[in-house]
C-alpha cells in the first residue's frame, strides 16, 4: 500500500515528524518499506507561462522561449523538451534556485543564447521518474505561484507492507485510524453528505451470486464532461500513491478506493441497456476485458450483467465494451460488495492482479459501498458537472456479515501481556481504532466496525492493546515453572547430519518450491496421483511436486546454463500425493541428489572423468553409513531413467527410491546439454538405525578365502552376497568384491565375481576343517541359486 504523507495528514493532524511518523507505522505492525520525498527545497521555482517558442538558431533539437513568470517582464529560457510549446504551463526555475539533487540555477548562454532559468520536467523536481518532457500544469494556473503550494509540497510517498489480515489499511483512512491511536490523536470527520437525485433516471439491480455478492449499489449520472482534465491536487495524490492518472472518470473511482478502500467502477450508460445484475459465470462464457484481452470463463468466477450478457469481471477487471472514454456523457457508477471467498484467486487464474482484486480478496467493508458511491457522485459533480439520479441499491442483509460483541477481561489482559494496562489506556486505544467500547464488571465488552475482519475473538483485542501501547512497553520475563528436556533419541540420523555429509562430499544445498509446473511432471511421467492447488499463484506454481528431481534438475539446468561446468546440489523436503476423495493428502519427507561435470573438481593430480552411476552410489552408499541402512539396488524401469545405467533402491524387500542416469530422451526435451546422475530416496530409509550397541574385539585371528565365480552376465552382486552371507552364517566378518572379469577364458554372456570370504569367532580359533566347511557351503548356494560355477 503506497499514499501521501499529505494526504495521510488531512485525515489525521498529528505533530509527529516524517521519520517519527513511518517509525511509528513500523512500530504498530504497518510495516514501512519506503519513504521516498518529494519536492524538497524548491524554493525560487514558481508557474510559469510560455508565451512563445522558437527554434534555436544554432540547434535543432532546442527552442528559444519567452516565458511569463509572473514577475514583470517576461524572461528567456532555451528549452530542449520536446513538448515545450506556445501556451503551455510549465514549472519554471528562475535564477538562483537549487533543486533537489543539488543543481543550481544560473544565467547561462547556450549555443550563443542567453537563458535566465530552466524550465522543468516532474524528475528534476523530485516528485515522479518522468523526465520525457516538461511538466505540463493546467491551463487556469495563476502564473508566479510558488510551485510548492501549488502541488502541495514537500510531500513524501510511503510504501509500507500490509499482512493479509489487515486488510481495512488498504486506504487512507483505514491507516488514520492505527496512527491516531499510536499517537494520542483524533481522525478528522469525513462528512459524506448523500446527494439528492436530481433526475429519475436509475437502472435496476439484480443479484442472484447469494453470499458471493451480497450488496450492490448503482446510480446514473447524466450530461457529464468526461474530457474534462484531473485536478492536480487529485492527480498528484493518485501519482504519489503509485497510480498515474489516466482519465478524470477513472481517477475518481481511482481516488475514492485509495482513500476510504472502496474499489468502484463507472460504466458508460450509452452501452448499458439493463438490468444490471450479479451471477456466477457459465461455464465457456466469453469476455473482452479493459485491456483488451479476452477470456473464458467458468461458473468460479462472478460476472456483473447487463440484461444478462457479462460486461464485468466482478472484483477484479470491467469490460472493454461499456467503459468509459472522452465520448461518454452518462455514466453508471458501480460500488459493492464482494466475498473474499469468491473473487480470491480468480485474477491469478487469468494472469491478472488488480487493485481492486487485491482488496476483495483480503475483505473490503460492506457498510461502505453507497458511501463510496455518495463521495464519487460529489467529486464528479463538482468537476465535470452532470445531473445524479437516485442511488439503487440491492443487499441480500442475511448474507452480510455483521460485527459480533466481544468480551475482553480485564485479568486475562494483565495475564497474557505481563502488565496492567490502566482502565484509561484501554479504552483510549479501543475507542481510537474506531471500536465501540462498554464498561462490563469483568472489562470491556467491545463490538469492532464493520471493517474490521480481523477482530473476532478476545485474543484479537489483547493484540491490539499489545500493539499500540508498545511492545516495548511489556516487560521481557522469562517463563517459570521447569522445561523438561527431550533426550535426543539415538534410534535416528539427524537430518542435518545428512545435510553435513553431502555437503562434505561437495554438494550445495538448494531448496525449490513444493508447487511446480504441471508440465514438468508430465515430461518425467510423474504427474500420478499429483495434487492441483485451488489458487496458484500463477500458471508454473499449480501443482504440488511429487518428486524432488524436477526441480532439482530444473536447477542444475540454470546453472549449467550459466557455464557452471560442474554442479553438485542436493535437496531435503517434501512430496505429496493425493491419497482419496476428501482426505487430505499423503506428504513424505526425501532427500536428493543431483551431479553434472566432472567426478572430481579440477586439480593436477589426478585425470578428470565424468561423474557416473558409480560416483553417486558411492555418495548415496556413504549417507547411508550414517545409519547402518542395508540398502541394495535391483534393475529399474522408470521411465526418466536410462536403460542399463539406472536401478531402483530397495530396503528390506521394498522400494524406497531411484539412482541413476536420466534418460537421453528426457535430457533433450529438458534443454540439458549435459549427462546428469541423480538419486532420490525416501529420508526414512537412511534415517532409521539400529541402537548402538557396544561388542569387544575378537581375540582370535580372522582367516580370509579369495574365491572367483562364473556367472551369468544379469547376476547382480547385490543377490550373490545375499546368498554368500546367507550360507557363511555367523562366521562371515566380512565380504570383498574386488575383481570383476569378463574377456578370455569367460564365455560371452557370462562374468568372474572374484571375491574376499573374511571368517572369524569370537570363542575360538577357526581351523581348516571350519574354513573348508563354510567355503563348500558357500558354493554349493551360489550353484544351487545362481548357476555359479567355480572358475578354474
Amino acid at each position: 500500500m503506497k499514499f501521501s504523507e499529505n494526504w495521510l495528514r488531512q485525515h489525521v493532524p498529528t505533530q509527529a515528524s516524517r521519520d517519527e511518523l513511518a517509525a511509528t507505522l513500523t512500530a504498530i505492525g504497518l510495516e514501512v518499506e519506503d519513504v521516498t520525498p518529494l519536492g524538497e527545497s524548491l524554493d525560487g521555482v514558481v508557474v510559469a507561462r510560455i508565451l512563445s517558442a522558437e527554434r534555436h538558431p544554432e540547434a535543432d533539437r532546442l527552442q528559444v522561449c519567452c516565458v511569463d513568470a509572473g514577475q514583470g517582464e517576461p524572461v528567456q529560457i532555451v528549452c530542449g523538451a520536446p513538448n515545450a510549446r506556445a501556451g503551455l504551463c510549465a514549472p519554471l526555475a528562475t535564477v538562483g534556485a537549487t533543486l533537489p539533487g543539488g543543481i543550481a540555477i544560473k544565467a547561462a548562454k547556450l549555443r550563443g543564447v542567453e537563458s535566465s532559468g530552466m524550465l522543468c520536467s516532474a524528475k528534476e523536481l523530485g516528485i515522479d521518474a518522468d523526465a520525457s518532457g516538461l511538466l505540463e500544469l493546467p491551463d487556469d494556473a495563476t502564473v508566479g505561484t510558488p510551485i510548492a503550494e501549488f502541488l502541495a509540497l514537500p510531500d513524501s510517498s510511503i510504501e509500507i507492507k500490509l499482512t493479509p489480515n489487515r486488510a481495512d489499511c488498504f486506504s487512507v483512512r483505514g491507516i488514520a485510524y492505527d496512527v491516531a491511536a499510536a499517537t494520542g490523536a483524533q481522525v478528522a470527520s469525513l462528512d459524506i453528505a448523500p446527494v439528492a437525485g436530481a433526475t429519475t433516471s436509475t437502472l435496476p439491480v439484480e443479484l442472484h451470486a447469494g453470499a458471493d455478492a451480497p450488496r450492490y449499489c448503482g446510480r446514473v449520472i447524466e450530461g457529464v464532461d468526461a474530457t474534462v482534465s484531473t485536478p492536480v491536487w487529485m492527480a498528484e495524490r493518485l501519482r504519489r500513491s503509485g497510480i498515474r492518472p489516466v482519465s478524470f472518470l477513472v481517477d475518481v473511482t481511482q481516488y475514492v478506493m485509495i482513500e476510504l478502500g472502496q474499489p468502484m467502477h463507472a460504466f458508460d450508460r450509452g452501452t448499458v441497456r439493463g438490468p444490471v445484475g450479479v451471477r456466477h459465470a457459465r461455464d465457456g462464457e466469453a469476455l473482452k476485458l479493459l485491456d483488451g484481452r479476452d477470456v473464458t470463463l467458468d461458473p468460479q468466477f462472478l460476472v456483473v450483467t447487463d440484461a444478462d450478457r457479462a460486461v464485468a469481471l466482478a472484483g477484479v477487471m470491467g469490460g472493454h465494451d461499456t467503459r468509459v472514454t472522452d465520448a461518454t456523457r452518462d455514466v453508471f457508477l458501480e460500488s459493492a460488495h464482494f466475498a473474499p471467498s469468491a473473487i480470491i484467486g480468480r485474477g491469478r487464474k487469468l494472469g491478472l492482479h488488480t487493485d481492486a482484486s487485491h482488496r476483495f480478496e483480503r475483505g473490503v467493508d460492506p457498510e461502505l459501498p453507497r458511501q463510496a458511491i455518495e463521495y464519487a457522485t460529489r467529486l464528479i459533480l463538482d468537476i465535470a458537472g452532470g445531473q445524479p439520479g437516485p442511488v439503487v441499491e440491492a443487499a441480500l442483509e442475511a448474507h452480510l456479515p455483521r460485527p459480533t460483541p466481544i468480551l475482553l477481561r480485564r485479568d486475562r489482559l494483565a495475564r497474557v501481556l505481563g502488565v496492567r494496562v490502566e482502565d484509561g489506556e484501554v479504552e483510549r486505544i479501543l475507542r481510537a481504532l474506531g471500536l465501540a467500547v462498554e464498561g462490563d464488571a469483568s472489562g470491556w465488552r467491545v463490538t469492532p466496525p464493520s471493517r474490521r475482519f480481523d477482530l473476532a475473538i478476545e485474543e484479537d483485542l489483547i493484540e491490539e492493546i499489545a500493539r499500540i501501547h508498545g511492545y516495548d512497553a511489556i516487560p521481557a520475563t522469562l517463563p517459570g515453572g521447569v522445561v523438561p528436556l527431550a533426550p535426543a533419541t539415538e534410534t535416528r540420523v539427524e537430518p542435518s547430519h545428512l545435510r553435513r555429509a553431502l555437503a562434505g562430499r561437495d554438494f550445495l544445498e538448494a531448496i525449490n518450491y513444493a508447487f511446480v509446473d504441471a508440465a514438468w511432471l508430465d515430461a518425467w511421467s510423474l504427474q500420478a496421483n499429483a495434487v492441483p492447488l485451488a489458487n496458484p499463484l500463477s500458471g508454473e506454481l499449480a501443482i504440488m511436486r511429487t518428486s524432488l528431481l524436477p526441480g532439482l534438475v530444473a536447477a542444475l539446468g540454470r546453472n549449467a546454463a550459466r557455464q557452471q561446468s560442474r554442479v553438485r546440489l542436493f535437496e531435503l523436503g517434501n512430496v505429496f500425493h493425493a491419497t482419496g476423495e476428501g482426505e487430505a493428502p499423503l506428504h513424505t519427507q526425501r532427500i536428493a541428489a543431483v551431479a553434472s561435470g566432472d567426478a572430481k573438481g579440477e586439480q593436477w593430480g589426478t585425470t578428470s572423468r565424468p561423474v557416473d552411476f558409480h560416483s553417486l552410489k558411492g555418495d548415496l552408499e556413504s549417507l547411508a553409513a550414517l545409519s547402518g541402512a542395508p540398502l541394495q539396488f535391483e534393475r529399474s524401469s522408470r521411465p526418466w531413467g536410462h536403460p542399463g545405467r539406472s536401478a531402483d533402491i530397495v530396503l528390506d524387500g521394498r522400494a524406497v527410491g531411484w539412482i541413476g542416469q536420466l534418460h537421453p530422451r528426457l535430457q533433450q526435451a529438458l534443454g540439458l546439454d549435459v549427462d546428469v546422475v541423480a538419486f532420490e530416496v525416501d529420508l526414512e530409509a537412511v534415517r532409521l538405525r539400529a541402537l548402538p550397541k557396544a561388542e569387544g574385539l575378537s581375540r582370535y585371528p580372522s582367516v580370509r578365502r579369495d574365491l572367483a565365480f562364473v556367472v551369468a552376465e544379469t547376476t547382480p552382486w547385490g543377490a550373490i552376497e545375499a546368498s554368500v552371507r546367507s550360507a557363511a552364517g555367523p562366521s562371515v566378518r566380512d565380504l570383498v568384491l574386488f575383481d570383476v572379469y569378463r574377456g578370455k577364458g569367460v564365455e560371452t554372456g557370462f562374468k568372474s565375481v572374484a571375491m574376499g570370504l573374511i571368517l572369524q569367532e569370537k570363542s575360538r580359533t577357526l581351523t581348516d576343517r571350519d574354513v573348508d566347511a563354510v567355503v563348500g557351503e558357500v558354493t554349493a548356494s551360489l550353484q544351487r541359486e545362481h548357476g555359479a560355477t567355480i572358475r578354474s
